[in-house]
């Protein structure tokens, strides 16, 4: 969701993402497993072998594909036969953590340090569970275990310092998170601990030169950012510095609900501080990290680590917010439904949990509800874009063009009437919502202008540079708009066939086959790039690979409007209905 996009620092500090092993999926247990799951598991005689086993391998399969809840629940099976054996533990132990069962982890993490000394996992969850316990010199002793090298090198830091702070060893701790800087990309994090860690202590001037720093090396600021040096200030009585800082952070951000929702919903008086404990001081650098690595090749880290900030604060919504984010990308709406429905309605960000739901519902086919859920938002705040925002986006998606338009047209009027600054992805989506119900010449404006806002994005440039080549508009200069989206984003597959099909819609068959293949490429299974790609092969002379082509796109599950003009070529031949552009 565009309004909800930097809540923590994920894409702030990208050079650390780089240093990461991409092999830490969940697909695979913190000890490592024997390619012979019958020899890891011995059998005792009074068990059935085919239950035991039979479990185990469910729940492997379950851990292969991230359904977590599934592998522990297996696992549960298994380890209840067989207690002892090692590698029913070190999986049913990652297991209990990613689904945040820290306390039937607790009892396994001592096990698993036996079988496996070096496992950070384990180690972190006896930190936890000291500093809860407030037990500050154990989960020091803990911290001081964690290893220094692996996938888990940079939690170390963060554990010791404010382990050091639960002992009042602020030296210590200072100490500690300079252990970051042999880490490439988290000097941003390490200047914001710091703030955190010496505003805690007290000290005021201290934490406020590393929260300047921090502004100062911010080329865009993200919320957690915001929010928490300005809670800093606010604190300190300087409420004109607090209420810059956001009116900086809407502008960077294109007017973000988030801001607006959390600080209309907030109590009047001074603001609770960010960190009261060292408790809270490690949940945030969990929180810190795990938003860093909210990315496609690290997520199952980001999971283990937010688990973590969560077990430490259980109410810590920005933290349940990104838990919710990460479920919906592993397409798990109905647990990132469970998470959001935990966000207390008197929670400042109770707002952005329900812009959250809707889009869960929608994943649901529970459209309806989502759409009366945005609606009644809508009444609700004037004064928010985002419920018309998110309305408009799903009407979009069930192809109710006109009432999409009607959404955002109501999102651009509240924005213009609050005066945020105006969002190119406003009129970009309206002026899409535009030409798909067939009003042309105001969604070439709206186009036009979200490219006037953002000259450079990928998106309106492909959409409109298709549409007036589809148009028989503009040729030359629709054709460069593509091949800039094309050098822009080159990795996309549907960008990328948008320059093919602009190319076959000019009767440059050939060149079309050149693009058309790439983009096959990059998006194998899309049924559209396939079908365009067989009526480019067409054209070619190259008939046998044109009909493989459509039948390759049959099986790929096209709309339904589009599977009979598909089969009419397959027996027919060349027959072409006009196709809209990409991205609508």
């Amino acid at each position: 969701m565009a309004d909800l996009a930097r809540n923590g620092w994920s894409g702030s500090v990208g050079g650390a993402v780089l240093a990461i092993s991409a092999a830490i999926g969940l697909g695979a247990a913190s000890a490592t497993a024997a390619p012979n799951p019958l020899a890891s598991v011995p059998t005792p005689l009074s068990t059935s072998p085919d239950r035991l086993f039979g479990a185990y391998l469910a729940g492997r399969h379950a851990q292969q594909v991230r359904d977590c809840n599934t592998a522990a629940g297996w696992y549960d099976k298994a380890i209840a036969d067989d207690p002892d054996a090692p590698e029913l533990i070190s999986r049913t132990f990652l297991m209990d953590v990613c689904i945040g069962r820290f306390d039937r982890a607790r009892a396994l993490a001592e096990k698993e340090l036996k079988l496996d000394p070096g496992d950070a996992v384990a180690e972190l969850v006896l930190v936890v569970d000291r500093l809860k316990a407030g037990d500050a010199a154990g989960a020091l002793k803990h911290a001081q275990s964690l290893r220094s090298e692996g996938v888990h090198r940079f939690v170390g830091p963060f554990a010791l310092a404010w382990t050091r702070m639960a002992m009042h060893d602020l030296a210590g701790a200072d100490s500690a998170l300079q252990g970051l800087d042999k880490f490439n990309g988290l000097q941003p994090l390490k200047v914001f601990q710091l703030g955190l860690l010496y505003d805690f202590a007290g000290k005021a001037d201290k934490a406020r030169q590393y929260f300047d720093k921090a502004l100062r090396d911010a080329e865009q600021l993200n919320w957690r950012l915001t929010d928490a040096i300005a809670n800093f200030e606010e604190r300190h009585g300087r409420a004109d510095q607090a209420n810059s800082l956001y009116q900086r952070f809407i502008r960077q951000n294109s007017g973000s609900d988030l801001a607006l929702s959390v600080r209309a919903a907030r109590q009047p008086g001074p603001p609770e501080p960010t960190i009261r404990s060292a408790t809270d001081g490690l949940a945030e650098a969990m929180f810190d990290l795990a938003s860093v690595l909210n990315q496609a090749q690290t997520i199952d880290l980001a999971l283990l680590y937010d688990r973590f900030a969560l077990a430490l604060r259980p109410q810590f919504p920005l933290a349940q917010l990104l838990l919710a984010d990460i479920l919906s990308a592993q397409q798990k709406p109905e647990e990132s439904l469970a998470v959001l429905a935990d966000v207390a309605p008197g929670s400042p960000y109770y707002w952005s949990a329900r812009l959250r739901s809707a889009i869960n519902l929608d994943t649901l086919d529970r459209s309806d509800e989502a759409i009366a859920q945005l609606k009644a938002m809508s009444a609700e705040n004037a004064g928010l874009t985002g419920a018309e925002v998110q309305l408009g986006d799903i009407l979009r998606g069930k192809k109710r063009f006109g009432e999409a338009v009607a959404a955002y047209e109501e999102a651009i009027r509240r924005a213009a009437a609050s005066g945020l600054p105006e969002r190119w992805q406003l009129f970009y989506d309206r002026g899409v919502a535009l030409e798909r119900s067939g009003q042309w010449k105001r969604a070439e404006g709206d186009l036009l202008h979200a490219l006037q806002l953002k000259p450079d994005q990928p998106l309106v440039l492909n959409y409109l540079g298709y549409s007036w080549i589809d148009r028989g508009e503009n040729l030359d200069r629709g054709l460069k708009m593509i091949e800039k989206a094309v050098a822009l984003k080159p990795e996309d597959g549907y960008i990328t066939d948008s320059l093919g099909w602009a190319h076959y819609r000019m009767g440059d068959y050939s060149g079309a086959v050149q693009y058309l293949e790439k983009a096959t490429e990059l998006v194998p299974q899309d049924p559209t790039i396939n079908d365009h790609l067989g009526d480019a092969y067409w054209q070619t002379g190259r008939l046998v690979e044109a009909r493989y082509q459509w039948r390759r796109a049959l099986q790929f599950g096209p709309q339904e409007n589009e599977v009979k003009p598909i089969e009419a070529k397959l027996e027919n031949g060349l027959h072409l209905p006009a196709v809209p552009p990409r991205g609508g």
